[in-house]
């Protein structure tokens, strides 16, 4: 069995699946205490696998509350795991943040994961972020250019990389969640993305994408006193509202959008469920729903873990904002399933292709250059507004 270790571990989204894929989770590791806490106590429940199995998630796993920047696993290990996977933070490289890259020190914690990928030398290597790296300015303040060091940092250490957006809803989960991911290779070809398996207007034969309402029909709806309803104030506004439509923001007003450049407040926005979940968060203002009691309410956190596709046997621990936190931070674990199918394949096949990192795909440079054009067209009037230095 291919042997696993996870960095950046949260509440254990990838690695759940990355073991239903067939790897065997040995190290997991996260300085947050609530996220520890409920992996322990997830090992400590000894939920299988599945029913074929009599594995169990987190069998036999070390389980780390520690400070990455001080975290050496090469003598613990004893020899190279088959893949390193996580997902560390690359705020100090976005256009939102003050561009102090490595000076910051959510910075070294991306120089961390690498040190510690060189350390332990991986066989691959599973690296997830945010969309917006793809866009990110890095030190010099150049739209791509953190993506490029993100790229450089792992081809130094030996790694041939492959970068992608993917959209979870084209492989299953009922949530158009869209995150940036890597697969590396120690020199040797890089793998390959896995292809969707479900489709937003249902091209090449493909199933549709998971409704919400699929996600959700099977799940308990709270009783009156667990509800998180909004005020009379809100509820008037938010019932004027259709469904997948929102509360605008204030507009700020630029060269190329004279009406404003809007978009939806953040906790006022009406889901609708004949369509995959929008990105659920990490904070408790999640989506509001109309449910079958015809009660305007918020997501719970039982709905939240289901949209994302955890196992209805996961518990998460700490308080309620936690449990959002930790749900709305995770790679949704189907995904992580196919992405770990992905990688056994690599580890298993005949290394085909060029022994050379991939090209950014076409649409992530165009990413680039757009921000580029905008920055020009609009720039000027975005660095002014409070509310874009303000990082909203």
């Amino acid at each position: 069995m291919f042997k696993a270790v996870s960095l950046f571990s949260g509440a254990g989204g990838l690695d759940i699946g990355l073991e239903q894929a067939g790897f065997e989770l040995i190290r997991a590791s996260d300085f947050d205490g609530s996220c520890v806490e409920t992996l322990r106590a997830n090992q400590l429940a000894g939920i299988r696998i599945n029913a074929k199995r009599k594995r169990r998630y987190l069998e036999g796993a070390t389980i780390g509350h520690e400070d990455i920047s001080g975290l050496s696993l090469k003598e613990e290990l004893g020899e190279s795991p088959d893949i390193l996977v996580g997902g560390p933070p690359c705020q100090p490289f976005s256009s939102a943040g003050a561009q102090r890259s490595v000076a910051d020190s959510r910075g070294r914690l991306f120089e961390d994961f690498v040190r510690i990928a060189d350390e332990i030398k991986p066989r691959r290597i599973l690296f997830e972020n945010v969309r917006g790296l793809v866009t990110a300015r890095g030190p010099g303040g150049i739209p791509g250019e953190a993506l490029n060091l993100v790229r450089l940092s792992f081809e130094r250490i030996g790694y041939r990389t492959n970068f992608s957006v993917l959209n979870a809803a084209d492989f299953g989960v009922p949530q158009r969640r869209v995150r940036l991911f890597m697969l590396a290779s120690l020199e040797e070809p890089p793998p390959e993305f896995p292809t969707p398996s479900h489709s937003k207007d249902e091209r090449d034969g493909l199933p549709p994408w998971v409704t919400m309402a699929a996600a959700l029909q099977d799940i308990m709806e709270p009783e009156n006193e667990m509800l998180v309803q909004p005020s009379a104030s809100l509820f008037k506004q938010l019932s004027e509202l259709k469904p997948g439509t929102g509360l605008k923001s204030r507009g700020v007003k630029e060269p190329t959008r004279p009406g404003g450049h809007w978009g939806y407040k953040q906790g006022a926005f009406v889901a609708d469920q004949n369509l995959p979940a929008r990105t659920v968060t990490a904070s408790s203002s999640q989506d509001w729903i109309w449910d079958t009691r015809n009660r305007l309410r918020r997501i719970t956190v039982a709905e939240a873990a289901a949209l994302q596709g955890f196992p209805s046997e996961w518990v998460f621990t700490g308080s309620r904002a936690a449990r959002y936190r930790q749900i709305g931070n995770a790679v949704p674990p189907p995904l992580g399933k196919v992405l770990g199918r992905a990688l056994i394949d690599s580890l298993s096949g005949a290394h085909e292709g060029e022994n050379v990192s991939k090209p950014f795909p076409d649409y992530m440079t165009a990413a680039v250059r757009y921000t580029e054009k905008e920055d020009k067209r609009n720039g000027s009037v975005r660095v002014r507004s409070p509310y874009y230095a303000a990082g909203r």
